[in-house]
C-alpha cells in the first residue's frame, strides 16, 4: 500500500501562517499608527495657525484700529477745546499702534494680504498724521479758541475715512483666514475621522479574511485529520488520510497514514494468525479425541490382555509347578512381575494424562481433609516404617481446587518421604504452611530421607526420570510429575529446597481462597 497524493498543500506551516498572520496584522496597526499620526501632526499645526497666529493677529488688529481711533478723537478733543491734556491720548494711541502694529505683523504667518492690510493702515495713518494731526496741533495755540480751516478739516475727514475703509478691508481678510482656516481644521478632521474609520474597517476586514484563510488553511485540515482519526479508533481502518493543509498538518497526516497502514498489515496478519490458530485448535481438538480414545484403549484394551497373561502365568506355576525346575518357576515369576508393573505404569499414564482434563470439579477444598484422605491411603507404608508425621499446630487453610488431586498431591509428597528413608532411621515429615507474596500459601514437607543432590532437583520432576534403580526403590517414576502437573493445575508452583541438607524440603504454592462477598455487604453495594 503506497502513501496517497496530497490533495492540497501549502508550503507554510501552522508556525508560518500564524506567523504571517501576525505580520500583517503588525503591518496594518503600523500603518494605522503613521496615518494616525501625520493626520493628528497635521490638526496641531492647523489648530496652532488658528490659535497662537491667526486669532492673536486679530485681537491685534483690533488694538490698532482703537489706537488710531483714540488718536483721531484725541486730535478732535483738542481742535475744540485747545487743551494740551487732550494730546495725551493722541501720544498714546501713537504707542498703542506700533505695539499692535508689531503684533499683527508677527502674527500674520507671512501671508501676503495681512501684512499688505497692515502696511496700508500704517501709511494712510503716517498720511493722516503728516497731512492732518501734525498740522493742526502746529495751528493751535493752546488756551486760545481754535480755527481750523474747512480745507483742513475736510483733508483729515477724507483721511481718516480712508483708514475706516482700510479698517473693514483688514477685519475681513482677518475673518477670511479665520475661516479659511477653521474650513482647513474641519476638512481634517473629517480626513482623520475617516481615515481612522477606514482603518478600523480595513482591519475588521483584514481580520475575518484572516480567520477564513486561517479556517481554509488550518483548522478545517486538522478537523478533517481528527475526523479521520476518530473513524479509525471506531475500527473503521479502511479510512485513507488524505494529506492537506500547511506543511507541518500534511506530515502529521502523512505519519498517521503510515501507522494506518501498518495496523492494517498488522491485522491482516493477525487475522492470518488467528485463521491459523483456529486450525491448530480444530487439530490439538482432534488430537485430544483421539489420545481420549487411547486412553480408553489402554485403560480396558491393554489391561485385559495383560489380566490374561498374569492370570495364566499364575495358571502354569499352580498347575505344572512341581513339573518345572527352579529355572521355570523363575521364568513364570519374571513374567507375572512385568506384566502387574506393565499395569501399574498404565494406569499411572492415565492419571497423569487426565490431571486437568477429566472429573475436574472446582470447589473449596480443605487441605486437612485431603492430607486426612491421603494419610488414610498411606496407613500401612506409615505404619510399618514408624514414620512421624508432623501437622502444622494452625489447620491448614481451605482452597479452590479439585479434592482428588489434592489429596494425591499429599499421597505422592508423603509417599515419597516414606520410600525414601534413610536405613535404620524412622521416617519424620514436617508439614509447614504460611502466607506468601501474591496472595497465595507457601506449604514445606520437609523430611529426614536420603535427600536429592542439587544437580537432580530439576530432574525429578520430569516423567519417567527416576534416581535409584527398581531394585532398590519401586515405583514408576511418575509421582514427582504428577504433583507438578497438580500444582500447576491450580495456578501455583513446586520446587525443591536445596538450602535444607537435612533430608528434602519440598515447597509448593496454592492460590489463596478469595472470600465471596457477605449478603450485607452486597447489600450495601447496591444501594451506594
Amino acid at each position: 500500500m503506497t502513501a496517497p497524493t496530497p490533495r492540497r498543500s501549502s508550503p507554510l506551516t501552522v508556525q508560518g501562517w500564524q506567523t504571517l498572520v501576525l505580520g500583517i496584522m503588525g503591518v496594518l496597526v503600523l500603518g494605522a499608527g503613521v496615518a494616525g499620526a501625520l493626520l493628528l501632526n497635521q490638526t496641531d499645526v492647523v489648530s496652532h495657525r488658528l490659535i497662537d497666529q491667526i486669532q492673536p493677529a486679530r485681537s491685534a488688529a483690533y488694538q490698532l484700529q482703537a489706537a488710531l481711533r483714540d488718536q483721531e478723537t484725541a486730535i478732535r478733543g483738542y481742535a475744540i477745546s485747545a487743551d494740551r491734556q487732550f494730546l495725551a491720548p493722541y501720544f498714546e494711541g501713537r504707542d498703542a499702534e506700533a505695539a499692535a502694529a508689531a503684533q499683527v505683523r508677527s502674527h500674520s504667518d507671512g501671508r501676503a494680504d495681512l501684512v499688505a492690510d497692515l502696511d496700508a493702515i500704517e501709511q494712510a495713518a503716517a498720511s493722516w498724521r503728516t497731512r492732518f494731526a501734525e498740522p493742526l496741533i502746529a495751528s493751535i495755540t493752546p488756551g486760545r479758541p481754535a480755527f481750523v480751516s474747512a480745507a483742513l478739516a475736510d483733508r483729515g475727514k477724507v483721511e481718516f475715512d480712508r483708514i475706516r475703509t482700510l479698517f473693514a478691508s483688514q477685519n475681513d481678510h482677518l475673518a477670511a483666514a479665520r475661516t479659511a482656516g477653521l474650513n482647513n481644521l474641519h476638512d481634517i478632521r473629517l480626513w482623520r475621522n475617516g481615515v481612522l474609520i477606514g482603518i478600523v474597517v480595513a482591519l475588521l476586514a483584514t481580520a475575518i479574511a484572516l480567520a477564513v484563510v486561517m479556517r481554509i488553511a488550518v483548522v478545517r485540515p486538522l478537523e478533517a485529520l481528527a475526523a479521520s482519526c476518530r473513524r479509525i479508533t471506531e475500527s473503521d481502518f479502511s479510512e485513507r488520510i488524505v494529506p492537506q493543509g500547511p506543511k507541518d498538518i500534511r506530515g502529521i497526516a502523512v505519519d498517521v497514514e503510515n501507522m494506518r497502514q501498518r495496523i492494517v498489515a498488522e491485522l491482516e496478519a493477525s487475522r492470518l494468525a488467528g485463521a491459523q490458530l483456529d486450525e491448530q485448535a480444530i487439530e490439538l481438538r482432534r488430537s485430544n479425541a483421539e489420545l481420549e480414545q487411547f486412553a480408553y484403549v489402554a485403560s480396558h484394551d491393554l489391561q485385559e490382555p495383560l489380566r490374561k497373561v498374569t492370570s495364566f502365568c499364575q495358571l502354569l506355576e499352580k498347575r505344572y509347578g512341581d513339573q518345572l525346575d527352579e529355572r521355570g518357576v523363575e521364568y513364570i515369576a519374571f513374567a507375572v512381575d512385568g506384566a502387574k508393573r506393565m499395569q501399574i505404569l498404565i494406569n499411572d499414564l492415565l492419571t497423569f494424562s487426565r490431571v486437568g482434563r477429566l472429573n475436574s470439579a472446582q470447589t473449596d477444598v480443605e487441605l486437612d481433609a485431603a492430607l486426612d484422605a491421603a494419610l488414610a491411603n498411606l496407613t500401612m507404608a506409615v505404619e510399618d516404617s514408624n514414620a512421624d508425621i508432623v501437622r502444622p499446630t494452625d489447620p491448614l487453610p481451605t482452597v479452590s481446587g479439585d479434592p482428588t488431586l489434592l489429596a494425591m498431591l499429599w499421597q505422592n509428597l508423603l509417599g515419597n518421604a516414606i520410600k525414601f528413608r534413610r536405613e535404620g532411621v524412622a521416617p519424620r515429615i514436617v508439614i509447614e504452611c504460611a502466607p506468601h507474596d501474591d496472595g497465595q500459601w507457601l506449604i514445606t514437607v520437609s523430611d529426614n530421607g536420603i535427600g536429592i543432590a542439587p544437580e537432580f532437583v530439576d530432574k525429578v520432576f520430569v516423567i519417567f526420570q527416576r534416581l535409584h534403580g527398581r531394585d532398590s526403590y519401586g515405583g514408576t517414576g511418575i509421582g514427582l510429575a504428577l504433583c507438578k502437573k497438580i500444582v500447576e493445575h491450580h495456578g501455583g508452583a513446586v520446587w525443591i529446597d536445596t538450602s535444607y541438607t537435612e533430608g528434602t524440603r519440598f515447597r509448593f504454592t496454592l492460590p489463596q481462597l478469595v472470600p465471596a462477598p457477605t449478603p450485607e455487604f452486597a447489600m450495601e453495594g447496591t444501594t451506594q
